[in-house]
């Protein structure tokens, strides 16, 4: 790709240098013909008057051809400018893309592989091996985990999938999403190695809105601030309301949101850093359908720094009056 831009800036340069040179043997030509012409006039039998008089013409017609030229110059530079900066930028593009599709396939396949390969190691581990009821039950509950990880990255790749090409049809209905909320957190803290959550759900709010978007942008935000927390480390998730809409923050301890990267993170594919070196995990479609769920809720997410250090993604959804 890199070849091609050199390339590009190679054959835009041989497009400049001939067009300055063509218009330098142009604009000589013009002078020269110029010049016989005047000595033409000059070898007539005619007037000073009429001599003047068609050397000015002559001049003036000269002139005028300059101008063209120099007119005509500028509308060819600014076309190459503009042809240049649109094939370049295209280009940058291009390779941003590539550069995405290449992390997703990257962590996609691990995110799929990891869980796959325990789901295996523990139904192996319960068939080769007569374990205590404890034992079987742990083992049975992380392959459920595992399992719970797959479908949500099955549900968030198809997600992706229906919002680009078709759009996701949200069933929006009257939702209690404070009791939703409990329940969220109460079966993410269910699963093994998961962060503690300090909760402060107001009770008794509700939204009009889509049952399964809600819990869909709820896990996402809950496994991101997850994945970029330290281990030990606390999340906090609050739900108030407050004039007519409700507000959910999901606060983490991490290493933050670089203040250039806020924007770009609701990018799909999109992750800070390289996927190469990268130790945490996802795919780069959690926080795209986030903003695309709340967005089709008619709400608004926003990023904030949590001091002394992580981030809180702050949501905010029209109240429902009952």
């Amino acid at each position: 790709m890199k070849r091609s831009l050199l390339l590009l800036y190679i054959l835009a340069f041989y497009i400049l240098f001939q067009f300055c040179w063509w218009s330098y043997l142009l604009v000589s030509l013009n002078d020269e013909v110029l010049k016989h012409r005047i000595e033409n006039v000059s070898l007539q039998h005619i007037s000073d008057e009429a001599k003047a008089l068609q050397t000015q013409q002559l001049t003036d017609k000269i002139t005028q051809k300059r101008w063209m030229v120099l007119g005509e110059g500028m509308v060819f530079l600014a076309l190459l400018s503009w042809g240049t900066f649109v094939m370049v930028r295209a280009y940058r593009k291009e390779m941003a893309l590539a550069r995405q599709q290449k992390n997703f396939l990257l962590s996609i396949t691990h995110e799929f592989k990891s869980p796959l390969a325990s789901i295996k190691l523990y139904l192996q581990t319960l068939l080769r091996h007569d374990l205590d009821k404890q034992k079987e039950k742990s083992f049975i509950n992380s392959a459920i985990s595992d399992t719970e990880r797959l479908n949500t990255l099955v549900e968030n790749a198809l997600m992706a999938n229906l919002i680009d090409y078709n759009g996701y049809a949200f069933s929006k209905e009257d939702v209690n999403i404070s009791a939703m909320a409990r329940l969220l957190i109460q079966k993410f803290q269910q699963v093994p190695d998961h962060a503690h959550i300090n909760s402060d759900i107001e009770e008794g709010l509700y939204v009009n809105a889509d049952k399964n978007g809600i819990s869909i942008l709820l896990n996402n935000l809950l496994e991101n601030g997850w994945k970029y927390s330290p281990k030990g480390k606390d999340l906090e998730v609050k739900l108030w309301q407050e004039n007519k809409f409700v507000y959910i923050t999901v606060a983490d301890h991490g290493v933050g949101v670089p203040e250039k990267e806020k924007e770009k993170i609701f990018t799909k594919f999109y992750r800070i850093g390289n996927e190469e070196t990268r130790k945490t995990k996802g795919t780069g479609l959690g926080l795209f359908i986030v903003r695309y769920i709340v967005e089709e809720h008619d709400g608004k997410i926003t990023i904030e720094d949590n001091v002394p250090s992580g981030a809180i993604f702050k949501v905010r959804f029209p109240l429902l009056s009952k």
